[in-house]
């Protein structure tokens, strides 16, 4: 199975907490935070955001349990 990259789950994971913290903004939140969650799922072969988050964050952890480094290769 292909791995996203640690700073593109990095990212996500960032860019989905910020439009929850702001999902109360109704509507012109919605979409973009459906965007990032489904991201979330592709990128960590799961089928909901909830798992994806999680499964993002072990990825995240075991990267940085292995020198941390977001160069590829190392």
């Amino acid at each position: 199975m292909l791995m996203a990259h640690p700073a593109v789950l990095r990212d996500l994971i960032e860019r989905y907490e910020d439009l929850q913290a702001q999902s109360a903004g109704g509507a012109e939140v919605r979409q973009p935070m459906d965007d990032v969650a489904y991201t979330l799922c592709v990128s960590t072969g799961t089928r909901n955001v909830e798992a994806a988050m999680a499964a993002a964050r072990r990825q995240l952890a075991g990267a940085q349990g292995c020198g941390g480094s977001d160069v590829v290769g190392r």
